[in-house]
């Protein structure tokens, strides 16, 4: 009867390792296209400046 809460018990609960580690890429990956979109948005105000100096020229 032990061994069967054991395993009823062991089912029900969720595997953190996996879980935590699922988790952690996931943020890993949002961070990372949250920076990409922030280098993104600064080279484009580069980008317009740029373009009006070569303008002048």
């Amino acid at each position: 009867m032990d061994n069967n809460n054991q395993m009823l018990e062991s089912r029900n609960k969720p595997t953190t390792n996996r879980a935590t580690s699922t988790k952690k890429r996931k943020w890993r990956e949002i961070e990372l296209l949250r920076d990409k979109f922030q280098l993104e948005k600064e080279l484009r105000v580069y980008e317009d400046s740029l373009e009006y100096m070569l303008d002048e020229f």
